[in-house]
């Protein structure tokens, strides 16, 4: 098997999102006492908890760990912006906009966390919450 570039790139992302990476493992983790069930998704560069017990639905991205509380992130939400009553965009699927801050953690890394509650945390107004918005509708422009 021959290592290209975007594979290099690609591991190096992963490393440097680990620490967050780890935070999602250790919630994954507690999760599991719970009902949680991990899976590794290679088209989402994760590590999925499905039925992770708390939060109020939906899923959270930490680092190359996804906590979702349904069953598959091929499951649909609205956007951000349908959310606030500022459109009316299509349905998009959970597991879409999550792999659009999988990718934004992977060229953030530790910073991520900081920088998107700087920017607004989980919010329409947060450039990061618009670009995973875009990237699940379009499949392009995951970062903000």
């Amino acid at each position: 098997m021959q290592v290209g570039w975007r594979e290099i790139g690609l591991a190096l992302g992963i490393v440097w999102a680990s620490p967050n990476s780890l935070i999602g493992l250790l919630g994954g983790g507690v999760g599991m006492l719970f009902g949680a069930k991990p899976q590794v998704s290679s088209r989402d560069f994760a590590v999925v908890f499905h039925h992770w017990p708390w939060g109020p639905g939906g899923a959270i991205t930490l680092g190359n760990t996804i906590l979702h509380t349904g069953h598959t992130l091929d499951s649909e939400c609205v956007t951000y912006e349908h959310s606030a009553g500022r459109c009316q965009h299509p349905r998009i699927k959970i597991g879409d906009h999550e792999r659009a801050h999988v990718y934004q953690y992977m060229v953030l890394g530790p910073l991520f966390l900081p920088v998107y509650l700087a920017c607004g945390g989980v919010s329409v107004r947060n450039p990061f919450e618009r670009a995973a918005d875009r990237y699940a509708m379009t499949g392009q422009g995951w970062w903000p």
